[in-house]
């Protein structure tokens, strides 16, 4: 190949030191020309010695930026490993810029799945000679007792075709057997390449009965497609439970199909896969797929490559499902948007709601938004009129919302009653039980070893600096997790002196245990971490719960979120105020999504709903919120709280999290950026802490956190970066870890 003609590739090195972050240029032979492009994983030689490392090429041109004898040859192309599409490249760029990782962690973000895998092959057994030859040659074999044969062509008679697994298991057939039968031509056994497919899958399809859309879904509808056709802004769907946000996804699903393009479903827990994908594979068949971490990676791969082929169309899932490779992407659909689930904890700790706009701003898509209880950042965007805002107010089939109870948990202590559940709620799910209707009971563990509350006034023990709660630690403290204010565990409560006072220790299993003391005769089901282990965990309880063969369900938020039901027609929130005060400034919005959630899962069907709220903070205003379904109410509240307090979305919020294995070197280098942090800071800036995380200390590592308060986004950018470069070229940082987030 002549100079003119050589290519070279920029290549990033797939290592952990973030001053390798860059990229480096490798020259490409002749013999893999054909083979390297945009976004493949390359073997190159790298350092001193014979070293090599992988890397994925970000770019390819003719020009050498090093004398050209300096430059060293790519070696190979790993047949094993699968190729970024360069938009998702782009993606990745800008996901290291935003929110403050390596290239490489983000590179490996946007691959879902990065190593190929086998093909599942399926061997078959087939028939080849006519019947009535055949059944003259199982006469010869019988008189011969020729066993072993004689079994195969009498099953192979009824059903001509089997599997090989099912004729060398089941029927004992031997391999000589059946080169014997294939060299006389009587059978042929032939391999053909299986797709796995994940069990959310196997289920046979059920025809969708006909929906057609109310006159308020069609509005919704035509306003999003004019929207599309205009400004085109990301679209945001409030719509109460049970309004049919869903027929509104699929009508929008199909208009986009139909013009060759695809689009990606993400849904908050995987819990949700299993109703959903019914759902949808009701409208839409095979076009519809999934991806998820339950998934066998044999499974994940066969779906990942089905979904770059075009075979599926439509795919569903958590958040790493918005990576999905597809050549021609329409629309994000972004289900229960106001869920903290989107938002990753590992670095880059991206935002998939955000991160969703900014590859639909690549690749010319549509985004939508939907939930029954927004996120107040959403809904914020909206009145500044960033985002297009569409309301869902009846629900489908002009089904009543339930009627919501607040029970307060401190007049049933003051009557004796020191059981779980209020004595109003025990007589609702008894009368269920006798009417064969179902119940969701929903333990609100959020924050469940959090904050210090009394249980005779309600009063919660807060910082007086941050107006959130304070934590307890095992060294006898309560902390705050913002600002480092911390005092001694109270034995008292402060307000009314009640010795009635610590922290909520009952678990799911507890309550299912009280159920089967109050109620033995009663089928009950409990959905939680423990009993959701198995791959199948989650669709197995759903479907069980969903056939009726139990009468109660009971477990933690995975319960609340999505799910139809029609014949539950009472929830109760069992211990509402668990994430009401818990140490994040967002406790309130999120207690409020909780309760309209949970409540929402009630009177779905054609039976009438009822649901009852357990609480020891009656007054609070997202509870009243909840109770009503007041949306407007509470953000009106909620955003003067946040206005006050200066937190997101009035103001930007940077968390810096560090961590190390030395305690002490942690805290002084924490303050060491403080003060750099306080030297390049604007006349608006604040900076809170240095303080320990929530959970001091994970497997020997201690954490701390630092938060810096800014109105303006590019100014608060501008800081992270001036962190990550004083991180960077300073020696007492070194052997610590850090991350941010940013208005998480």
């Amino acid at each position: 190949m002549s100079l003119e003609k050589e290519r070279y590739a920029d290549v990033i090195v797939d290592v952990t030191q973030a001053s390798m972050d860059r990229s480096y240029q490798y020259r490409i032979p002749p013999e893999l020309e054909n083979k390297i492009r945009i976004g493949c994983v390359v073997r190159i030689p790298f350092g001193n010695g014979k070293r090599s490392a992988e890397g994925y090429v970000l770019n390819i041109g003719t020009e050498p930026r090093i004398a050209r004898d300096r430059i060293k040859p790519i070696l190979e192309v790993p047949e094993n490993r699968v190729t970024i599409e360069s938009k998702l490249i782009e993606l990745a760029l800008w996901m290291k810029t935003t929110y403050g990782s390596s290239l490489n962690n983000a590179l490996k973000t946007v691959l879902p799945v990065r190593e190929k895998e086998k093909h599942a092959v399926r061997e078959e057994v087939s028939l080849v000679w006519p019947e009535k030859k055949t059944r003259l040659l199982l006469e010869q074999y019988t008189r011969r007792h020729y066993a072993a044969k004689v079994r195969l062509l009498t099953a192979l008679l009824k059903t001509n075709e089997l599997e090989k697994s099912y004729v060398t298991g089941t029927l004992k057939i031997t391999p000589e057997s059946l080169r014997s039968l294939e060299r006389e031509g009587v059978i042929s056994v032939r391999s053909a390449d299986l797709t796995r497919t994940p069990d959310d899958l196997q289920e046979p399809e059920e025809k969708e009965k006909p929906c057609i859309l109310t006159a308020e879904q069609s509005r919704v509808c035509n306003g999003i497609l004019r929207e599309w056709e205009g400004a085109n802004r990301p679209c945001l769907i409030r719509g109460v439970t049970g309004s049919g946000k869903t027929l509104v996804y699929m009508d929008l699903m199909e208009k986009v199909l139909k013009e060759g393009r695809q689009v990606i479903l993400l849904i908050p827990e995987i819990a949700l896969s299993w109703q959903n994908v019914k759902r949808f594979r009701s409208r839409f068949g095979n076009a519809v797929t999934i991806l998820n971490s339950k998934m066998s990676k044999g499974e994940r791969y066969d779906q990942f490559e089905r979904l770059k082929k075009g075979e599926a169309q439509i795919v569903i899932g958590p958040r790493s499902a918005l990576f999905t490779p597809f050549p021609k992407l329409g629309l994000i659909i972004i289900d229960e948007e106001q869920e903290s689930s989107y938002r990753s904890e590992n670095a880059p700790r991206y935002d998939a709601r955000e991160t969703a706009l900014e590859r639909a701003r690549i690749e010319n898509a549509h985004v939508v938004f939907g939930s029954a209880t927004p996120s107040v950042d959403s809904v914020f965007r909206c009145r500044e009129g960033r985002y297009a805002g569409f309301l869902l107010e009846s629900r489908y089939g002009n089904a009543d919302l339930p009627a919501v109870h607040v029970e307060d948990m401190r007049e049933e202590l003051r009557h004796g009653n020191r059981s779980i559940l209020s004595e109003a709620l025990r007589e609702a799910v008894k009368e269920r039980l006798e009417r064969k209707e179902q119940t969701i009971l929903f333990l609100n563990r959020r924050g469940y070893s959090g904050f210090i509350s009394c249980r005779s006034c309600g009063e919660v023990i807060k910082c007086p600096h941050c107006d959130v709660s304070l934590t307890f630690h095992t060294n006898g403290k309560l902390v705050c997790h913002y600002c480092g204010y911390e005092i001694s565990q109270v034995s008292r409560c402060p307000s009314c002196g009640s010795p009635y006072i610590g922290g909520f220790r009952a678990g799911t299993e507890k309550v299912e245990a009280e159920l089967h003391r109050f109620f033995p005769e009663a089928g009950i089901i409990r959905m939680d971490a423990d009993t959701t282990r198995k791959k199948d965990g989650y669709a197995r309880i759903l479907r069980s719960f969903a056939s009726g063969e139990a009468d109660i369900l009971v477990g933690t938020q995975m319960i609340v979120k999505g799910h139809d039901f029609p014949r539950v027609t009472l929830v109760g929130v069992l211990a509402a105020d668990l994430s009401l005060f818990v140490s994040d400034y967002r406790a309130a919005e999120r207690t409020y999504q909780l309760l309209v959630q949970a409540v929402g899962r009630a009177g779905r069907g054609d039976l009438p709903g009822e649901a009852y709220i357990q609480t020891y903070h009656p007054d609070h205003y997202s509870i009243r919120a909840a109770a009503k379904q007041d949306y407007d109410a509470f953000y009106d509240e909620e955003m003067l709280a946040r206005e006050m307090m200066h937190y997101p979305p009035a103001c930007n919020l940077l968390a810096i999290h560090g961590s190390c294995a030395d305690e002490q070197r942690l805290v002084v280098a924490m303050g060491h950026l403080k003060r750099y942090l306080i030297r390049n800071q604007s006349r608006d800036t604040v900076i809170i802490g240095p303080a320990p995380e929530n959970i001091r200390k994970i497997q020997d590592i201690y954490r701390q956190v630092l938060y810096v308060k800014e109105p303006d986004e590019e100014r608060i950018i501008r800081l992270r970066r001036l962190a990550e470069k004083f991180i960077e070229i300073n020696s007492g940082f070194n052997r610590m870890m850090f991350q941010y987030d940013l208005n998480a």
